[in-house]
C-alpha cells in the first residue's frame, strides 16, 4: 500500500559523536414504449435483488480481503435519458463509466451504490409500481424510474470505455490501464491496487481534470476485476493505448496547439531557484517550454565560434534534453489539464561543436568539460546548480579511472582551479552509454556492453536505464508483428552495465536507472529496432514544425535524474551535493522485475552482482526522496571528521563518528515476528588520484574512505565499539565476536568500492530495536602517504541517510522518532544552562 510522504526528514547531524474527472455526457434524443408500472417495477426489483445477491456472494468468496461498502450496478437506459438523475450525493449514489450503443441509442452506465442504500432504492421501485398515482395521474418517481431498461451486476466491461477488442482475453494478461476515479477517491484506489501488487503511476503521472482523475495502473485483468470489487471507486477503465506517436504523428500538424495549451498551464520559477545545466549541443531557447526558463544569457558555449543553438540539420539533441530536464516526459503533460509548478530552472552549456566545426579530440573532453562547468558557474556564480552530461566516449569503456572521468571526479570533490578558497562541490549526472547493436542475440550477452567513459567516475551519479514503454502502437505498419524486447519494469535494451567490473575494487554502476524507452524485437527474434511509440516524448529542436519530438537511451535517463537532483534541491537548499546524490539513489527501489531476479539470487552474491551492476540501485522517487512518512522516515546527517593524522611515526587514522540511534525501543520490541527493513546509504565525494597504481588498488585513487558499522542485536554497546575500534579497547585484549543477524540485501563485500556505499537490513523489529548503535569510521586513502599536513590532515565530510521502514502503514514511527531527538535537544539545553 503506497504510503503518504507528507512528513519532513529527520535532522540527525547533532547525533554524531566523535569517538541520516467525469466525461461529457451525451444526450440522445428518442424514447421507449410506455411503460406498464406495475411489471416494470416488478421486474426492476427483482433484478437489483438478483444483483445485490451476486454481490454478496462474491464478497463471501473473498478470503482476506475486505469489499468495499457498496458496488457498481450496471443500468441500462432508454435514448435520450440522462444518466445523473441517478445520482444522489445524499445515498452516496454516482455514476461512472457511460456508453451508448451507436445502432439503437441505448445508454448504459455504471452506478455505485452502498449496501445501505440498496433498501432505499428498492423501495423507490415499489412506490413506482404500487404506490399510489399523482393528482395527475403519474406515478412515483416516474421521471427516475420509468427510462431504466435493466439493471445488473456490474462486470469489468461495463466500467471498459475503450474499444472491447482492446481488452484483454485472459485473466492474467497485463498491460498499462488507465483507471478513472472521482478526485477524492483518487489516493485510496491508488492504496489498494498498490496492495494487490499493481504497479501504481507515481503521482506526477496522474492526470487531473475537473471531476475525474486518472491513474496509470500497470497490472492483470484479474486485478482490475478485483478492484473493481475491493475499491468501490473505479469509475471508468480505458486501455493506457495512448502512446507518443499520436503527438508525433496523428497529431502532427497540432502539435504546436498542444504545447501552447502546456505553456499556458505552467507556473515559470522565478530566477533564484536552482537549475539544471545542460553539457550538449546547445538549446534552442525560442521553444515556447523552454523559453520562459531558460534566459537568453545563460546559452553559452565553450568556444565562442560555435552557435549557441541546437542545430536541426544535425541530429538535434540539446533541446530535447532541456525538455526532458525541465518537465520530464511530456507525454503524460501534454495530456493533462492540470496546471503543473516549476521549481528550476535551466542553463546551457554547448561543449560539442556544430556540424560545421571539427569534432572534439578525445583527449580534450575532460579539460572541455571543466571549461563547461567554470562557464556556467562564473556566469551565475550565486546559484546552485546540477549537471547533466549525457555525452560518453563511445571508443573506450571500463573500469579504470580516465583523464575524463577523473576530471569529473575532482570537479565533484571540488577541486579545480579556483576551488582552493570554498571547495564547492557538485553534482553530476552522466550518461552511463548506449547500446548500439541491432543484433538481437548479442543483446542476450550484456557483458559484453560495459558502461562508456566517462561514466566510471565515483563521484558521479552514474544513470542507466530501464523502462515501463511496452505498447507498440498497432496503427505502425513497419512494427506489425513486432514485440517488446524488454519486459515491463525491466532494464531498457540501450543501457549499459559494470558486470565484468571487479567487485570490491570497483564502484557498483550505474547507480541508478530511469525510464529510457524500450526497442522492438522482430517477428523471427533476430533483429531489434527503434520503435518511437516505446520512446519519451520531449522538446523538438524544430520548434516552428515539429516542436515535439521522440527521445530515448540513456541520455533522456539523464536529463531525468537532473531534474530529480534540482527539483531535491529547490525543496531542501540546504542539503549538499552528496546528500542530494544519496536521497536520489537513497530513494530508488527495484521493480517487480528486478526483485525476481534478486530474490532468485538470494544466496548466490555472484547472482545479486549481476542486478546491482546492471540495475543499480533501482528507480529513484522523488516522494521519497523529497519527504517522509509516518511510517517510513528519512533520518539525515549532514557531518565532517578527520579522517588521518600526522603523528612522529607517520600518518594514522584519526576520527570515527559514532552515532546513538534514536529507535523507539517499547514500539519495535512489540513486533518479534514482523519485518523491518533499515536502508543505510553514505555518500561523500572522493579526490581521485588516477596513477597506475589506482587500478590495482582503489585505496589509491581514492584521497580516504568511509565506511559504517552497525551495532548487532545481542552486542552490547561496549562489545560494539570494541569490535570495530581498537582504540576501545584495553592493551592486549580481543574483542568479542557475536554473530550478526537478519539479512543484508548486499552485504559489505558488495559496496565497499567508490564513495557511495548503500544497503539494506531486515530483520524484526525486536531485532531493530538493538540496532541502536551505528559508527562512520575511515579507511585508508592516499592523503594517508602523503606527510604534509594541508593534505594529510584535510577533513572530510559526509551525508548519512538511514530509513527505517514498518511492514504496514499503520505502526507511526516518526512521531516517537520526533520526540526522542526533541527530548535530547532539550537535554542538552539544559545542560548549556
Amino acid at each position: 500500500m503506497p504510503r503518504i510522504f507528507d512528513r519532513p526528514h529527520i535532522d540527525l547531524s547533532g547525533n554524531a559523536s566523535t569517538h541520516n474527472y467525469k466525461p461529457p455526457r451525451q444526450n440522445i434524443s428518442g424514447g421507449g414504449a410506455p411503460r406498464v408500472r406495475e411489471e416494470h417495477g416488478r421486474m426492476l426489483r427483482d433484478q437489483l435483488q438478483a444483483a445485490y445477491r451476486e454481490v454478496q456472494e462474491i464478497s463471501e468468496e473473498l478470503e482476506e480481503a475486505e469489499p468495499a461498502d457498496g458496488a457498481y450496478y450496471e443500468i441500462s437506459l432508454q435514448p435520450g435519458s440522462k444518466p445523473d438523475k441517478l445520482e444522489s450525493k445524499r445515498r452516496r449514489m454516482s455514476i461512472g463509466a457511460t456508453k451508448i450503443d451507436p445502432e439503437t441509442g441505448e445508454i448504459t452506465t455504471v452506478v455505485f451504490i452502498p449496501h445501505e442504500s440498496i433498501e432505499v432504492v428498492d423501495q423507490i421501485f415499489e412506490d413506482y409500481a404500487e404506490g399510489e398515482l399523482s393528482l395527475t395521474g403519474q406515478p412515483s418517481q416516474k421521471a427516475l424510474v420509468e427510462p431504466i431498461n435493466d439493471i445488473r451486476r456490474a462486470r469489468l466491461l461495463s466500467v471498459w470505455t475503450d474499444d472491447p477488442a482492446a481488452l484483454p482475453e485472459q485473466p492474467q494478461d497485463e498491460m498499462w490501464w488507465e483507471v478513472w476515479v472521482a478526485p477524492d477517491a483518487a489516493i485510496s484506489v491508488a492504496e489498494i491496487l498498490d496492495q494487490m501488487g499493481c504497479r501504481v503511476g507515481s503521482r506526477e503521472q496522474w492526470l487531473s481534470f475537473p471531476e475525474s482523475a486518472v491513474i496509470p495502473v500497470y497490472g492483470r485483468k484479474a486485478d482490475m476485476e478485483l478492484g473493481l470489487i475491493l475499491t468501490g471507486g473505479i469509475q471508468e477503465l480505458r486501455r493506457g493505448s495512448d502512446t507518443p506517436n499520436f503527438f508525433v504523428e496523428d497529431e502532427r500538424e497540432n502539435q504546436r496547439e498542444w504545447v501552447d495549451d502546456l505553456a499556458d498551464r505552467i507556473v515559470w520559477p522565478d530566477i533564484d531557484v536552482p537549475r539544471v545545466c545542460l553539457l550538449d549541443t546547445g538549446v534552442n531557447r525560442a521553444h515556447p517550454l523552454i523559453e520562459p526558463a531558460l534566459s537568453h544569457e545563460d546559452l553559452l558555449t565553450v568556444d565562442t565560434g560555435w552557435p549557441a543553438t541546437d542545430n536541426v540539420r544535425n541530429p538535434p539533441h540539446g533541446t530535447g534534453m532541456a525538455g526532458l530536464s525541465l518537465h520530464g516526459d511530456l507525454f503524460p503533460r501534454l495530456q493533462d489539464q492540470s496546471v503543473v509548478t516549476l521549481t528550476h530552472r535551466l542553463e546551457s552549456v554547448r561543449i560539442i561543436p556544430d556540424g560545421d566545426f571539427p569534432p572534439n579530440e578525445p583527449t580534450r573532453y575532460g579539460s572541455i568539460t571543466l571549461s563547461g562547468i567554470s562557464l556556467a558557474e562564473t556566469q551565475n556564480p550565486d546559484f546552485s546548480r546540477i549537471f547533466s552530461l549525457p555525452i560518453t566516449n563511445q571508443d573506450r569503456s571500463g573500469e579504470r579511472g580516465s583523464s575524463w572521468s577523473a576530471c569529473l571526479d575532482r570537479a565533484a570533490a571540488g577541486i579545480l582551479v579556483g576551488d582552493e578558497a570554498e571547495r564547492p562541490r557538485r553534482l553530476i549526472c552522466v550518461s552511463a552509454g548506449n547500446i548500439e547493436t541491432m543484433i538481437a542475440d548479442e543483446l542476450n550477452e550484456p557483458d559484453q556492453f560495459p558502461i562508456e567513459d566517462p561514466a566510471q567516475a565515483w563521484n558521479v551519479l552514474s544513470v542507466g536505464g530501464y523502462t515501463e514503454k511496452t505498447l507498440i502502437d498497432p496503427n505502425e505498419a513497419a512494427f506489425e508483428n513486432h514485440t517488446p524486447f524488454s519486459d515491463f519494469g525491466d532494464v531498457s535494451p540501450f543501457s549499459r552495465n559494470s558486470l565484468t567490473w571487479p567487485s570490491g575494487k570497483t564502484p557498483i554502476k550505474p547507480d541508478v536507472v530511469f525510464e529510457a524507452g524500450n526497442r522492438a524485437l522482430s517477428p523471427a527474434g533476430t533483429t531489434i529496432i527503434n520503435c518511437p511509440s516505446m520512446e519519451l516524448l520531449t522538446t523538438g529542436a524544430d520548434v516552428d514544425r515539429l516542436p515535439i519530438d521522440n527521445f530515448a537511451a540513456t541520455s533522456a535517463a539523464t536529463a531525468q535524474a537532473a531534474r530529480l537532483g534540482a527539483r531535491i534541491s529547490g525543496d531542501h537548499p540546504e542539503f549538499w551535493p552528496e546528500t542530494i546524490r544519496a536521497l536520489i539513489v537513497h530513494s530508488a527501489e527495484w521493480t517487480d522485475r528486478m526483485m525476481a531476479r534478486l530474490e532468485d539470487e538470494t544466496n548466490n552474491y555472484a547472482g545479486r552482482k549481476q542486478v546491482l551492476r546492471t540495475c543499480g540501485y533501482g528507480v529513484p522517487s522523488y516522494e521519497r526522496a523529497r519527504s517522509s512518512s509516518l511510517s517510513q522516515l528519512a533520518l539525515i546527517s549532514q557531518s565532517e571528521l578527520q579522517p588521518f593524522i600526522k603523528t612522529k611515526t607517520g600518518v594514522s587514522l584519526h576520527e570515527c563518528h559514532y552515532y546513538e540511534l534514536p529507535w523507539p525501543r517499547d514500539v519495535l520490541e512489540q513486533y518479534l515476528d514482523q519485518q523491518f527493513t533499515l536502508k543505510l546509504t553514505l555518500s561523500y565525494f572522493v579526490d581521485p588520484n588516477p596513477g597506475k597504481s589506482a587500478a590495482i588498488d582503489p585505496a589509491n585513487y581514492r584521497s580516504f574512505g568511509l565506511r559504517f558499522d552497525l551495532k548487532r542485536p545481542r552486542e552490547t554497546l561496549t562489545q560494539f565499539k570494541r569490535r570495530i575500534n581498537e582504540e576501545e579497547r584495553e592493551e592486549g585484549r580481543r574483542a568479542t565476536t557475536i554473530p550478526d543477524s537478519g539479512k543484508w540485501v548486499i552485504g559489505p563485500r558488495g559496496i565497499n568500492a567508490g564513495s557511495l556505499h548503500c544497503d539494506v537490513w531486515t530483520g524484526t523489529g525486536a531485532q531493530l530495536a538493538s540496532r541502536n548503535h551505528l559508527c562512520i569510521k575511515p579507511v585508508s586513502g592516499w592523503w594517508k602517504a602523503r606527510r604534509s599536513p594541508e593534505i594529510c590532515e584535510q577533513t572530510a565530510r559526509y551525508s548519512l541517510i538511514l530509513t527505517i521502514t514498518s511492514p504496514n502503514e499503520d505502526i507511526d514511527l516518526h512521531t516517537p522518532i520526533s520526540n526522542i531527538i526533541k527530548q535530547r535537544i532539550d537535554v542538552e539545553i539544559e545542560d548549556l544552562i
